[in-house]
């Protein structure tokens, strides 16, 4: 489900719109900051009622990111691209390809300030195609020598997330009877599920897509319709599809004691933090709770440590969230200010600043 928001603030360095001379398909690929270093950020593959929803997503998705790898301590800036789909809109293959063809044109025309992933509705297969038209692009398959599908490594962040967040709220991380709703069941919300529900998580679920039912009925999980998840008696809901999910209404019927997902920008508007705060229901910033994706495919590009090491830094996101926790608690702030705080204080010391 696409919600619709409003085009937020502009604070880019720059922003290519472009139509694809071989799809026809709208290619918007936005740099907020390269302050760090040449930005990271995916390519969402997506269907937009209108291509100003779009570039609102991009732009939205585009700061997010500058924020996720200030607070995960990458020398990366901020960006995103998004490939946009007419409603209704099904790619055969050969316009699937050529759309990420005219995404690798835009890309390059950054001139390496911008990398691009893979990201919702695109894949590392997807990405092999982009590679054909600039080097600027990471998570090639693994089998190309690739970081592969950054999913896992996302997964794994988000968990640890989930874990520190249940011991903020429970006094104990483990989450073996534990009430988790999952909103979204994509390649991370599927995983976050087989997972939980391994542990003996009492899930609740749901997908805009019917046919995650399957998965539902395999994990023993309930099934809720869409737009009915927030209404669930719950520990923590964990938003893992697409922003724009906690709307004022949402935020003031929400049943779950805390929120902690890897869906991007969740909070339909930013007051939605203090709304959260004022109900007493615990947020952890996103853009920390999911940058275990990011922090993989920076990581694994630069040869920056083994896999193992790599994996050992995703998993310290839990040890981040609790900071982020402990700083708001100290300053009398939602956790969304600190997490703010926390990036901001970073983009202040540039990597070359360091040097």
């Amino acid at each position: 489900m696409t919600h619709a928001l409003p085009l937020p603030e502009f604070t880019h360095e720059r922003v290519e719109v472009t139509t694809g001379r071989r799809s026809g398909l709208l290619v918007a690929v936005a740099l907020h900051s390269s302050v760090l270093g040449p930005a990271l950020g995916g390519a969402r593959l997506w269907s937009y009622p209108d291509w100003s929803d779009a570039l609102g997503d991009v732009l939205r998705l585009s700061r997010a990111m500058t924020l996720k790898n200030a607070a995960a301590g990458l020398d990366a800036g901020g960006g995103k691209a998004v490939v946009a789909l007419p409603p209704g809109t099904v790619l055969d293959p050969e316009r699937r390809r050529a759309a990420f063809l005219d995404l690798g044109d835009a890309v390059e025309l950054l001139g390496g300030l911008y990398r691009t992933a893979e990201d919702v509705g695109s894949t590392a297969s997807d990405m092999l195609v982009v590679s054909e038209r600039t080097a600027h692009v990471v998570g090639l398959p693994d089998a190309m020598g690739g970081s592969g599908e950054p999913a896992g490594p996302t997964s794994l962040g988000v968990y640890e997330a989930i874990r520190a967040t249940l011991e903020r709220i429970t006094g104990a991380p483990d989450v073996a009877g534990r009430r988790i709703t999952i909103s979204g069941l994509g390649q991370v919300g599927s995983r976050l599920a087989v997972r939980l529900s391994a542990e003996g998580a009492t899930l609740t679920v749901t997908d805009v897509d019917p046919v995650k039912r399957y998965l539902a009925a395999d994990l023993d999980a309930r099934w809720v319709e869409p737009g009915s998840e927030h209404l669930v008696p719950a520990d923590v809901l964990v938003p893992a599809g697409i922003g724009g999910l906690l709307t004022d209404e949402v935020v003031d019927a929400l049943q779950a004691r805390a929120v902690c997902g890897p869906a991007n920008n969740p909070l339909a508007d930013r007051g939605g933090a203090r709304r959260l705060a004022d109900r007493g229901i615990l947020y952890a910033p996103d853009f920390v709770v999911n940058a275990g994706g990011v922090i993989w495919l920076d990581l694994e590009a630069r040869r920056a440590g083994t896999r193992h090491e790599i994996l050992e830094r995703v998993a310290a996101i839990g040890d981040r969230v609790r900071r982020v926790f402990d700083d708001a608690e100290a300053a009398g702030v939602t956790p969304l200010d600190a997490a703010e705080q926390l990036a901001e204080a970073r983009l202040r010391t540039p990597v070359h600043a360091m040097a």
